[in-house]
């Protein structure tokens, strides 16, 4: 730093002679170096960027096995249909025998035997107080005594045809 004067000098006074000292600059700092931030969005972005890569990747692999399994279903299919051209032979149907016609004939089980239908409603599935069975119709009753209406009308057609 010699031959630099500075508009600060200090001077003092050794004795009779003047002693000019100077001023030493401070030295001047470097040029600060940013240092590299790693901002959490920054490593989510990379992470994000990573695994969508990773989703791409299977995808195509997907579907690239995919296309290779149809492509594998489409030569068996297609050799299935060659070995049944070779083996199955077109035949024509049959000509029936008009010289003996299909007589059916009758069928050797017996018959069902019909059964008469139970109009009456189990004792169980009525109502309490309008429970009336078969066996109460059966018995003696005043309705019984009455001639019914089928009855009734057979008398009086038989009564206008005597008269």
């Amino acid at each position: 730093m010699i031959g630099h004067f500075n508009a600060l000098e200090n001077i003092y006074k050794w004795g009779s002679s003047l002693v000019f000292q100077y001023l030493i600059k401070p030295p001047v700092k470097k040029n600060n170096i940013p240092i590299d931030l790693k901002l959490h969005s920054d490593i989510r972005a990379m992470e994000r960027a990573r695994f969508a890569h990773q989703v791409a990747e299977k995808g195509r692999l997907i579907k690239q096995y995919k296309m290779e399994r149809e492509r594998q279903q489409k030569l068996e299919e297609e050799e299935e249909i060659k070995r049944l051209r070779k083996e199955l032979i077109p035949k024509a149907q049959l000509m029936p025998y008009f010289d003996r016609p299909f007589v059916p004939r009758r069928s050797e089980k017996q018959p069902t035997v019909p059964r008469e239908p139970k109009f009456c409603i189990p004792r169980h599935k009525t109502i309490k107080c309008c429970r009336m069975s078969c066996n109460d119709m059966s018995g003696p009753s005043q309705l019984q005594h009455l001639p019914s209406s089928i009855e009734k009308a057979e008398a009086l057609y038989k009564n206008r045809i005597l008269q």
